[in-house]
């Protein structure tokens, strides 16, 4: 009885750690299943993202014994059913820094710092193109097509060619030339254009209409938000289960927002976190281009607004896919919206440097100039604790 017992348990610890509790796709809007057994791009129904759902029946943390350190340890939660198609390139598992001059000098309880710039290819797109180019492997995908900022580019480029998926990068022409190269490098088609990423989306899918390639923009297929979502996981079992207070994140497409939001409630409903509120999730965006800080405030998204280039890059996004979305985490979460300007950003990338000997992407300083400005507000209160995030290196935007 008892070594029938031991097996029974060895054998679903096995399944548990080689299998994907996905069950199945729906639209972010009217809830419509979707299968994710084939090839989906979002929800035709209501022109919204799809959102992966899984089997959340309650399960121990001690599933994570054992686990490599990279963001596939929470291969369960991802979409990605055999492990053979998985294309990694040991992303994720990134370091949180604690901030103590900044803390000091600013007088809260604690700034923390998820350093994001240490993934593959230098930033956090490493995490949903990791997932999204390995269910594209697992589904037959030979061929992707992405409107990028800059970053998203390279980390398609680099997991694509390990896949030996053809990838084709549409960038802004002002794109950095580092960025440009990184592609080529990859073996990448790089497509220059004028004008913002808005532009590239339209390119894109006019090229996929054309060639048959896969549309890999942000929030128009479900699994880069699945990458993405993996931030959420870590931040709870890097901090011992216990959620910051506040999240502060550099928003474009939003991905990362709505897939940590969508990380801790999965994470409530498997019983991994247990104690206090959930994080309010603040959005900081360029003066630049801020249409979410606008439908923040006005309740819509606005008609007419002219949006221009952003040394932040990846903020530079003029009317993100997943603007409901990313407006429901906001509010639901309890959370604030707030704009800061190009002078600040660079001037926050020399201040915290200087401080704390970490060199930021211009849209992680951005995250730093929004909590200094929600503090003035007195919306960020003394025992706080605060998460701020670097989502690239700054070695990439020279």
């Amino acid at each position: 009885m008892q070594v029938i017992s031991i097996r029974y348990i060895y054998c679903v610890e096995t399944a548990v750690s080689n299998i994907s509790f996905i069950t199945g796709l729906r639209c972010a809007s009217c809830g419509r299943s979707y299968r994710f057994t084939e090839i989906q791009t979002f929800a035709a129904c209501c022109n919204q993202p799809l959102l992966a759902e899984y089997n959340l029946v309650p399960l121990s943390r001690k599933y994570l014994e054992g686990k490599p350190f990279n963001m596939w340890r929470y291969r369960a939660f991802l979409p990605v059913l055999d492990p053979h198609n998985i294309v990694s390139l040991e992303e994720g598992w990134t370091p949180i820094h604690s901030l103590r001059k900044i803390t000091a000098a600013l007088g809260i309880h604690r700034v923390l710092l998820k350093d994001e710039s240490v993934n593959p290819t230098g930033s956090f797109k490493a995490r949903g193109l990791s997932v999204a180019i390995s269910k594209a492997k697992e589904t037959g995908i030979t061929h992707c097509i992405i409107p990028t900022a800059g970053n998203a580019g390279g980390a398609l480029s680099a997991y694509a060619a390990k896949a030996g998926i053809k990838a084709t990068i549409v960038m802004p022409r002002h794109t950095p030339q580092t960025l440009q190269e990184e592609c080529r490098c990859y073996g990448a088609e790089l497509l220059l254009m004028d004008g913002l990423i808005d532009a590239c989306g339209k390119k894109a899918k006019q090229l996929a209409a054309e060639t048959g390639a896969f549309d890999m923009s942000t929030m128009k297929e479900p699994y880069r938000l699945e990458g993405k979502k993996t931030l959420g996981f870590e931040i709870a079992e890097q901090l011992n289960w216990q959620l910051p207070d506040t999240i502060i994140y550099p928003t474009g497409g939003g991905t990362g927002l709505i897939g940590m939001w969508k990380a801790f409630k999965e994470m409530q409903q498997i019983g991994w976190i247990t104690k206090g509120r959930l994080p309010k999730m603040i959005i900081v965006q360029s003066e630049n281009c801020n249409p979410m800080i606008q439908m923040f405030e006005d309740g819509v998204f606005p008609e007419s607004y002219s949006p221009e280039a952003s040394v932040a890059y990846g903020l530079a996004v003029p009317n993100p896919f997943a603007k409901d979305l990313i407006q429901q985490v906001v509010h639901e979460s309890g959370g604030a919206a707030v704009a800061v300007s190009e002078d600040e950003i660079q001037k926050g990338i020399l201040e915290l440097a200087s401080k704390e000997g970490l060199l930021l992407s211009p849209e992680g300083s951005a995250t730093y100039i929004g909590l200094k400005k929600l503090i003035e507000k007195d919306y960020i209160r003394e025992d706080e604790t605060v998460l701020l995030f670097n989502t690239g290196s700054w070695y990439k935007y020279r």
